[in-house]
């Protein structure tokens, strides 16, 4: 049977209860997508900080391997659920919409946040 025939008006009165979860699923995996594209901005701004050492460019350098592992990955999950196109979609909206405010300040060391508190 053709996906066009079982369109959400042939399930009868739970099709709008359905048809209300799967948006509500689709947005809640788009802002997690949403808040990996972030992550990935602010670790890759971070890794190429002057004040960041070796020891942690290289630290974040994984991280933010790992980091579009996942974005990729959840990419490919909202392909499997809600299909090619909706996949597609998401990705263009987070990443037309996410950005890193201009105000916002560079990584701490440890040494340097700890000295906030003192």
């Amino acid at each position: 049977m053709s996906a066009q025939l079982l369109d959400t008006a042939s399930f009868g009165p739970a099709s709008r209860f359905v048809q209300e979860n799967l948006q509500s699923s689709l947005a809640a995996n788009t802002e997690e997508l949403a808040g990996l594209r972030f992550s990935i901005i602010l670790t890759a701004k971070w890794e190429a900080s002057a004040k960041v050492d070796d020891e942690r460019r290289n630290e974040l350098r994984s991280e933010l391997a790992g980091l579009r592992r996942k974005y990729s990955q959840k990419i490919d999950e909202i392909a499997m659920t809600f299909g090619v196109q909706d996949a597609m979609k998401a990705k263009e909206a987070v990443e037309r919409a996410v950005a890193i405010p201009l105000g916002l300040k560079p990584l701490m060391t440890p040494d340097e946040d700890n000295q906030l508190y003192f």
